[in-house]
Order: structure tokens, then C-alpha cells, then sequence
């Protein structure tokens, strides 16, 4: 009886040992494969979700800058980026500096080009019980 219960408490400290290097490294969340800090965007179909306060436009060159969490994101306005204002369709004319936007863009070449670009913050669902 003996003999077993040293065979098992052997093969238990075995076990123990050959695994805790394999969980250590599990929960290694070392920055080396973090990728670089970019603007904190959702990914989704359409493009590159975004959501902040423009912080810098420049109507004329078609550019603004959003403050996401306090990391700029540089977006251009083309000719076929859709812009809403309280669901009807509007201009860059629209928007303003310290304006709540959120939207989609696509990256082309060194640029983000915005896709959608909707003026005010997202809708809150109503209450249901009304």
C-alpha cells in the first residue's frame, strides 16, 4: 500500500511539474505581441467603427480630427462619405469642433477615409414601457 501511495504522489509531483511551465506561459500578457497603440476602433462590416469629440476640422481641405480616449484619429471626408444630422442627411458645413460624431472609416494608403460620419452621440434605446 505503501508503495503505491508513493508511485502516486510521485506521479502527481511529475505532472504538477511538467505542466507549470506550460501555464505560466498561458498567462504571459507581456506587450511583445500587443500590436502598436493605435485609436481604439470595432472593427465591423463597412469599415473601422469610431466614436469621440472632433477636436480639429479644416472644412476646406475635407479633414478633422477625432479625440478618441485621448488619441487623435485623422479622418478625410471624400465626396462619398455619407453624413447624418439627426437622420437627415448633412454637410461638413454641419460640423464643429467639440461636436460628438461616431461613424465608420476605411483606411487608403496613409489615410482614413471616413465612410459614415453621423454629428451627436449614439441614440439610447427608449424606454419600452412608455
Amino acid at each position: 500500500m505503501k508503495k503505491h501511495l508513493i508511485k502516486l504522489s510521485l506521479l502527481t509531483l511529475a505532472v504538477a511539474l511538467l505542466g507549470s511551465p506550460a501555464a505560466l506561459r498561458a498567462q504571459d500578457t507581456t506587450a511583445t505581441n500587443a500590436p502598436a497603440a493605435e485609436a481604439p476602433v470595432k472593427k465591423k462590416a463597412g469599415g473601422l467603427r469610431f466614436h469621440g469629440k472632433i477636436s480639429a476640422l479644416d472644412a476646406t481641405a475635407g479633414t478633422l480630427t477625432v479625440d478618441i480616449d485621448s488619441t487623435n484619429l485623422n479622418l478625410t471626408v471624400s465626396e462619398k462619405t455619407k453624413i447624418k444630422k439627426n437622420g437627415a442627411t448633412a454637410t461638413l458645413a454641419d460640423l464643429a469642433v467639440g461636436d460628438l460624431v461616431h461613424g465608420a472609416y476605411k483606411k487608403a494608403g496613409d489615410k482614413q477615409v471616413a465612410t459614415t460620419l453621423t454629428i451627436g452621440g449614439k441614440k439610447k434605446a427608449e424606454d419600452s414601457t412608455k
